[in-house]
């Protein structure tokens, strides 16, 4: 299967709070996920799909792998914009390649990819209808 890349990346700016920080006054390295999260979640409204609504009808979307590439830091804050492309990885699985980039000098802070599938109620893989359309346009 070809691999299936937006037009144009999602993005949406974000910015850095105080308690997000470790004792070295940068970014906690496991917070970078919840960033990379919030991206998904708000991607997937911004085309109709509603996360929840997925989930109460049995299926689960699901992370199955994260790659995650620290590049630089960010600090207390900073301004930044998360990126998103979506592609198709297999039948069942597709990818979220997702960039953060710190606004002003637009340097790179971190590339990610996150693999993921949906997992119905009986456990068995299973993508729901609306992730099938939105990676075939």
């Amino acid at each position: 299967m070809g691999l299936k890349h937006m037009a144009t990346p999602y993005t949406i700016d974000m910015k850095v709070r105080d308690y997000e920080c470790d004792m070295q006054a940068r970014v906690n390295n496991a917070v970078y996920q919840n960033y990379l999260e919030h991206c998904r979640h708000e991607f997937l409204l911004s085309r109709n799909l509603s996360f929840a609504e997925i989930t109460r009808r049995g299926i689960n979307l699901v992370v199955t792998r994260a790659e995650l590439d620290y590049k630089a830091p960010l600090t207390s804050g900073d301004l930044f914009v998360v990126s998103l492309e979506i592609e198709r990885v297999s039948k069942l699985r597709f990818a979220f390649k997702q960039e953060i980039h710190r606004k002003g000098d637009n340097r790179l802070i971190l590339q990610a990819t996150i693999i993921a599938t949906g997992v119905n109620d009986r456990g068995r893989p299973e993508l729901p209808e609306e992730i099938i359309s939105l990676l075939e346009s």
